[in-house]
């Protein structure tokens, strides 16, 4: 199976995990990505099964609206019984290295709301340890080279995301941050660095999520899908 077909896959079993999970009339958060839109495509013939669903991205909102669901800003809700999001890398205790598509610090946000996290994924994000996929940290642009500076003592081979439309400017988020992506680190104590990063003066986020780690993931690989129960 492509890869594509792997993600639509997991979708599709992870439609039936959120319905046998969820009562109707729930709210739900939902994550950012590829796998996620190929999740939001076989949800949607059950949009009015939910009263609201809060989104972790403009794109994400910008597709669910598409699809007939009802989009609640997270300010309004003060708790979600479910978030479901892809991974950039998962490892054996459910701690996920996320960000690849710069929507990190919301992620975050709207994963911190929830009771459960599930992750999606195929099993090309399943890895020993963090860190082969480079860690994004968002940051407020003015800090960026002093940041890039502590990244580098830590070890990491660090540079400023580039803008897909225009290469010579860089990746702006949602929030107006700018993301450093940091290669080199293996990161052994999740929990430990995310902390320390956070601490850094202008960062806004940083893409490991051992904080708001997955409870639950669903994993494909071939033709089936595996799930794993973390905590």
């Amino acid at each position: 199976m492509t890869q594509d077909e792997l993600k639509k896959l997991v979708a599709k079993a992870a439609v039936q995990e959120i319905l046998n999970l969820l009562p109707e009339h729930s709210l739900l958060g939902m994550g950012t990505g590829s796998t996620v839109n190929f999740l939001i495509d076989e949800l949607k013939e059950y949009a009015n099964y939910f009263s609201g669903v809060v989104s972790s991205s403009d794109a994400t909102s910008q597709r669910l609206l598409s699809n007939g669901f009802k989009v609640l800003d997270a300010n309004t809700v003060q708790s979600l019984p479910l978030y479901i999001d892809g991974a950039d890398e998962i490892d054996p205790d459910g701690n996920m290295l996320k960000g690849g598509g710069g929507a990190l610090t919301r992620e975050k946000i709207v994963a911190s709301l929830a009771s459960q996290f599930i992750c999606i994924c195929d099993a090309t994000k399943l890895v020993p340890v963090l860190g082969q996929f480079p860690l994004p940290v968002e940051v407020i642009p003015m800090a960026s080279a002093q940041i890039q500076r502590v990244l580098e003592a830590l070890g990491g081979q660090v540079r400023i995301r580039n803008s897909k439309v225009d290469p010579n400017l860089p990746f702006v988020t949602d929030n107006q941050g700018w993301i450093l992506d940091v290669k080199g680190l293996a990161i052994e104590n999740p929990l430990a660095l995310e902390t320390k990063l956070n601490q850094i003066p202008g960062v806004i986020c940083n893409g490991i999520f051992a904080i708001q780690s997955a409870n639950m993931l669903l994993v494909s690989a071939i033709d089936q899908v595996q799930k794993t129960i973390f905590k």
